[in-house]
């Protein structure tokens, strides 16, 4: 039972997912100590204190909505219970009146938490630069995606940008896996999905406000399908926070499945047009 290596020391929220229950985390590995009680907010998945989180506690029946009546999904079979395995997935981004750190929790269509995305190696300065502009989007950005226990899977780097956008995946070991690549600045926005110089698939917007995705493979046939999800007026007004759904449509194998996941996690941060996604 481990977690990535830059967290400091601290009481953290169980992870076996015990509600209400906090274990000690020394700095290298979760200890036996436990303390009843709920994690501080500035602790949880990377917050920081200067940011104002609006989040509620997840509601199964809320995601399940989302998934049937928002997104029109109809209920899939059963998946294996992880990132890699649902044949849906549920990105929502956590919702804040200010946002420093981008972080997003990955449901299943049951509602049920199968893990977080949360942007990491941020230093102070570039915290304090996105709280006093806004140029967030030509920042670089690293996420981790970890599971349910808080183990990191993926590493999505978004190297700063100008006008189009890249994303570097990872394994959490490093080894790389491939790039999306933003290919057109103008019009339906498209991604190609990049392995070995050779391009295995690729994300095309429906529409110039690039609110909803279709993913094929090489040979142009849709695998998969991200679908945004109005969050509601106050937090479109008020917060960033934005909510997508990932349809997929087979079972896929590596490198393609890792980057269609990836790009799912990552289509808010690293690929949206601005910092509300709206083209």
């Amino acid at each position: 039972m481990t977690t990535h290596s830059n967290t400091p020391a601290g009481w953290y929220a169980d992870p076996q997912g015990t509600p209400n229950l906090l274990r000690y985390w020394d700095g290298t590995q979760w200890t036996e100590h436990t303390n009843p009680g709920q994690v501080p907010q500035q602790q949880q998945s990377g917050g920081n204190a200067w940011e104002l989180n609006v989040s509620r506690t997840p509601d199964p029946a809320k995601v399940q909505h989302q998934v049937q009546q928002q997104a029109g999904v109809s209920p899939a079979g059963f998946g294996g219970g992880t990132l890699f395995t649902e044949p849906v997935l549920v990105v929502n981004q956590k919702a804040k009146l200010i946002e420093l750190v981008n972080e997003y929790s990955v449901f299943d269509q049951h509602g049920n938490t199968l893990g977080s995305v949360v942007e990491v190696g941020q230093s102070t300065a570039k915290k304090v630069l996105r709280f006093v502009s806004s140029v967030d989007q030509f920042l670089t950005h690293k996420l981790e995606v970890r599971d349910a226990h808080g183990t990191p899977h993926l590493v999505l780097t978004r190297p700063a940008k100008f006008i189009k956008s890249k994303v570097v995946v990872q394994r959490a070991n490093g080894e790389p896996l491939g790039e999306i690549v933003q290919q057109n600045a103008f019009g339906k926005i498209r991604f190609g999905f990049m392995y070995n110089g050779q391009q295995i698939g690729a994300i095309k917007a429906e529409n110039w406000r690039a609110w909803n995705f279709a993913i094929v493979d090489h040979t142009e046939t849709e695998i998969a399908r991200i679908t945004k999800t109005w969050e509601g007026l106050a937090k479109t007004l008020f917060t960033t926070a934005d909510n997508y759904v990932l349809q997929i449509h087979r079972p896929l194998q590596d490198p393609l499945l890792s980057m269609v996941v990836a790009s799912a996690l990552t289509v808010d941060t690293a690929l949206k047009q601005d910092s509300r996604g709206l083209g």
